[in-house]
């Protein structure tokens, strides 16, 4: 099942954090003179993660997600959950670096595979195309030669009529190679939406309460949901710089906010405690 995590960010965290170790040793005497990042380059892979049935469920799931990150004549593409950015912006060797473009992603919660009973019976929800733009600012060098400190925030609008809304997502991202082969990040996210959004997910309608028994909810525009998610990557041959096959595993939390936590479907029938984990491979080329 190809959706949208509640946990923003943590495949984009994932990727980059296979790959940015081996862009800051660019720098590196000892690094091989061949570096596939230099220059246009491509990350493919796919992961497999174990993540609540829906934003707010305390019934879990298995889902397999698709990855794509690189750089393109001289546009980067990132990874983010259910989609992916762009950054138009080619100054990757200036200190600090800036990302302005757009980013576009699919959200598909509760849109089949409900695993509670009287949840399903609420219905299943339509699949939302969100689109907009993503800014953000990376400061390389912070701790040691090698790390990097992102913020980013992004302003998404469902454009399919699902949800009809909007949301903002800002983010805080660290990223740190351990050894030449090894990198480690962490990031923080937290997910806003307006009165549709959360009406749409949250809220439960007459029809919805008579069907499920469930009492009625009128949800309102808030928070959704504030998470971390921690991220190791590891090259297979033990260097990142000359590309091929590298593996990731990953764990993360987030707590469901405001009227997300309050309304019933997390209230009584899930929890405001999120929890994933999953495992990935990649290949660079």
């Amino acid at each position: 099942m190809f959706k949208k995590l509640s946990c923003a960010g943590v495949f984009s965290l994932a990727i980059a954090g296979m790959s940015s170790a081996a862009m800051a040793q660019e720098a590196d005497t000892n690094a091989p003179k061949d570096n596939v990042l230099e220059g246009d380059h491509l990350t493919v892979g796919v992961g497999g993660i174990y993540m609540p049935s829906y934003a707010g469920s305390d019934d879990y799931k298995a889902g397999v997600i698709p990855l794509v990150r690189g750089k393109i004549r001289g546009v980067r593409i990132n990874p983010v959950g259910g989609g992916v950015a762009l950054d138009l912006i080619d100054d990757s060797n200036s200190s600090p670096n800036f990302q302005l473009g757009p980013v576009i992603s699919l959200r598909r919660d509760r849109v089949g595979r409900i695993k509670d009973d009287v949840v399903e019976r609420l219905g299943d929800l339509d699949t939302a195309l969100e689109v907009g733009p993503q800014a953000g600012i990376t400061f390389p060098g912070v701790i040691n030669p090698y790390d990097q400190f992102n913020i980013s925030v992004n302003a998404q609008w469902d454009v399919l009529g699902a949800h009809k809304g909007m949301t903002i997502s800002p983010s805080v991202s660290y990223l740190t190679p351990l050894s030449r082969g090894i990198q480690a990040g962490l990031s923080v996210s937290a997910t806003r939406g307006d009165d549709n959004f959360m009406d749409y997910y949250y809220s439960i309608d007459s029809a919805g309460a008579a069907n499920s028994g469930l009492s009625e909810y009128k949800a309102k525009g808030g928070w959704q949901s504030v998470g971390a998610n921690f991220i190791a990557g590891f090259d297979l041959d033990g260097d990142f710089t000359n590309g091929g096959l590298g593996v990731f595993v990953l764990g993360g939390y987030s707590r469901m906010l405001d009227d997300a936590k309050r309304s019933p479907i997390t209230s009584v029938r899930g929890s405001a405690d999120q929890w994933m984990g999953g495992v990935g491979l990649s290949y660079t080329f």
